[in-house]
């Protein structure tokens, strides 16, 4: 009893005095979202852009009942699935190479956090060299562009594969889509615009070496010119995804299942099995724009069918 009548008879003195006593007050601000791993010699930064909530519905080729039970062994819970957008940039130690730029605030207050986090981790967007693009959707091309449409990255060459280009750069296609789908082809071109103006804008096909150690793989489905990228310096090997994931709870387990987003669902399954069955095998380390932050980790084949999502552990970098 005489410690807490101690503690009030402190507190009424100091409330005498003019002194406020509080209890220490809550934060309620993240950490920066930015993590970081060596890939032989390649310093690569995974960025945070933010999180949005996708509904369960958007699956497809799956029993309502299955996805239920896949989610709950994550120990989640529909219909809205929170997903991570994430960006990951590169320094070869000869050039600064992001891949992809993220949704700027187009699809909510909750994403458009690529710069700031690019700032936290110690680099400026002037100093990007390249920024390779996966594909043109809006939230991985909309952070390519300030809000009056002029260059995030100043200084960068922007990659994009020639499919892609070609069906969300055409006006003749845009033209002719569909009311709902008329906002994916604006915000590709306002992405694309400055940079092309520029002469900045560039393309390739199919799978190519594009810079020393990073190459682009064909992983079309998603959308027409959908690539994934590999990048690979002293013996070691990182495949950055893109969208081959959206739900790590369910596509791994069931890589059949497609997403209401996918151009071409069919081939977007093929080409998730594909690299499923590359990673597992290879044991080559992957990484994904909507897996949970980081996003990087390994993928493991179950013996009962289907994979699972390994995630990295947190490690500090050798001094």
């Amino acid at each position: 009893m005489l410690k807490p009548l101690r503690h009030l008879l402190l507190a009424a003195l100091l409330a005498t005095a003019g002194l406020a006593v509080a209890d220490a007050p809550q934060q309620k601000t993240q950490v920066p979202g930015y993590y970081r791993l060596m890939l032989g010699g390649f310093e690569v930064t995974a960025l945070y852009d933010g999180a949005i909530d996708l509904d369960e519905k958007l699956l497809k080729n799956v029993q309502k009942r299955d996805l239920q039970r896949l989610l709950a062994r994550q120990f989640l819970q529909g219909p809205k699935v929170q997903t991570a957008v994430n960006a990951y940039l590169v320094n070869t130690g000869g050039k600064l190479v992001l891949v992809d730029a993220g949704a700027a605030k187009l699809f909510g207050p909750g994403l458009g956090n690529i710069v700031d986090n690019l700032k936290a981790a110690g680099y400026a967007p002037e100093q990007v060299d390249v920024v390779l693009v996966t594909h043109l959707h809006g939230d991985h091309v909309n952070g390519l562009v300030t809000p009056d449409g002029q260059r995030v990255f100043a200084n960068a060459d922007i990659w994009s594969a020639k499919a892609d280009n070609d069906f969300w750069l055409s006006e003749e296609i845009a033209a002719h889509a569909p009311a709902e789908a008329q906002g994916f082809f604006k915000m590709a071109h306002d992405a694309a615009a400055p940079y092309r103006a520029a002469g900045r804008w560039q393309t390739f096909d199919s799978d190519r070496q594009l810079l020393p150690g990073i190459a682009s793989v064909d992983t079309r489905g998603h959308t027409p010119g959908h690539a994934s990228y590999l990048i690979e310096n002293g013996g070691q090997r990182l495949m950055i995804l893109g969208d081959l994931v959206h739900n790590h709870a369910v596509q791994f387990a069931r890589p059949e299942v497609a997403i209401e987003f996918d151009s071409d669902p069919k081939q977007a399954v093929v080409a998730r099995k594909r690299i499923f069955a590359q990673a597992a095998r290879e044991k080559l380390m992957i990484a994904g724009m909507h897996l949970p932050f980081p996003g990087i980790g390994h993928v493991r084949r179950e013996a009962k069918g289907g994979y699972a999502w390994v995630p990295a552990e947190f490690a500090p970098l050798a001094k």
